[in-house]
């Protein structure tokens, strides 16, 4: 008899728990619906220089690669994106910078192109309140951040360039030292910024282009926020507290950021969310492909689908062990608890290596608003994170 009522119980408490579950899902199905979604920072625009890629078809993740088009952007429900004009670090003498500031302009040809194909979904756009004007008409929003500083050079008005290119973000480095700043993955050569890069850091103040601190050194994102009177973003980083990876911004900067009024965009590379256990076989196999081929931003076209297949060969023979929705929400917990709810947003760094496991590319993004319900976030919180801390940031920069 007690073994009967222990099974109706049990019972009961499970359709009782399939039920919540199901009104939590639905709930965040609603939000999704109705949140401006906004990604900070996905690095697609190497793809549209690939011959044969095709934005507006649907491609899949696994096979293909790409995280990020036209058809999935529709199933996940994201309205805008920052398009990164990624330009990996080079030789800075006169030929290197030539051919940085080159494929620069390169990349937002690619971009405008795409873009005039698609144009009936999508819009280039470039202030704050063009997100919620080109959703309404049904398209969605893209927007435009360099990559790195190193195509500036020591040119001043290149600054002043871009930003006319459409520009609205500047990763002032990446994985090294520019002649901006020192990269937080390189040994100290300007101890934070040069004298370049503070003129740098103002002419973006007085220009309206946000500072993006994400791969930036410590000593270059204090310095930074010290000088700024503009609001800052890490447009893809993570919680160094959760992950120590030296990408990730300590407690200490995430209280900076708050006191600057600054954003960081969670990152969902599954490396800078959760550290990956030791895998010596997948590293070995790593290196034999840069022993093999070189550093992929140094080869030409041909040279670098070459390497891509091996790169991704990789992934196949010795595949990672990736970080979840659950632990990216951890993330966004701890950052919320230093820093406060203002000052939390999504950057994926999908097409760069972004994607967990069960929001691996762009069709996924509900998942995350779901893991936010489910602990307890109102409508109004995850609203601010899908776009309106971001939004409110790039408002701040827009004013002169």
């Amino acid at each position: 008899m007690q073994r009967a009522i222990l099974i109706i119980i049990t019972a009961l408490l499970t359709v009782s728990a399939g039920n919540s579950d199901e009104r939590i899902k639905k709930k965040a199905e609603r939000i999704h619906k109705k949140a401006l979604t906004i990604d900070s920072h996905v690095d697609t625009p190497m793809w549209l220089m690939r011959e044969g890629y095709d934005f507006g078809e649907r491609h899949d993740p696994h096979t293909q690669r790409n995280k990020l088009d036209i058809p999935r952007m529709q199933e996940g429900g994201l309205d805008g994106v920052f398009f990164a004009v990624f330009i990996g670090q080079g030789d800075r003498t006169p030929e290197g910078n030539a051919a940085a500031y080159k494929e620069a302009h390169d990349i937002i040809d690619s971009i405008e192109s795409t873009v005039d194909r698609y144009a009936r979904k999508l819009e280039i756009v470039t202030e704050s309140d063009d997100l919620d004007r080109v959703a309404r008409e049904g398209k969605h929003a893209i927007y435009l951040g360099l990559e790195n500083g190193y195509p500036l050079a020591k040119e001043l008005s290149r600054v002043d360039t871009f930003f006319n290119r459409g520009v609205r973000y500047i990763t002032l480095s990446h994985s090294y030292n520019n002649d901006i700043c020192d990269s937080s993955t390189d040994s100290a050569e300007h101890h934070g910024l040069s004298d370049f890069g503070r003129k740098v850091v103002d002419r973006m103040n007085e220009l309206g282009i946000m500072i993006d601190l994400s791969h930036a050194s410590d000593e270059t994102f204090y310095q930074v926020l010290d000088m700024s009177d503009k609001p800052v973003i890490a447009s893809h980083s993570c919680a160094r507290a959760l992950c120590d990876h030296p990408r990730n911004l300590s407690d200490d900067m995430l209280r900076k950021l708050k006191d600057n009024g600054g954003v960081i965009q969670m990152c969902i590379l599954s490396a800078y969310v959760k550290t990956p256990a030791p895998n010596p076989q997948r590293d070995s196999a790593r290196q034999a492909v840069y022993e093999k081929h070189g550093n992929y931003y140094d080869l030409d076209g041909e040279q670098k689908e070459a390497f891509l297949v091996d790169w991704y060969q990789v992934d196949t023979d010795f595949p990672r062990e990736l970080a979840t929705v659950s632990d990216v929400v951890d993330h966004i917990d701890h950052i919320v608890e230093v820093a406060g709810i203002d000052h939390v947003g999504i950057g994926t760094d999908f097409d760069g290596g972004g994607g967990v496991a069960d929001c691996y590319d762009v069709s996924q993004l509900g998942n995350i608003t779901e893991e936010l319900v489910r602990r307890g976030y109102s409508s109004r919180e995850i609203k601010k994170i899908w776009s309106g801390n971001l939004l409110r940031v790039m408002k701040e920069n827009e004013r002169k």
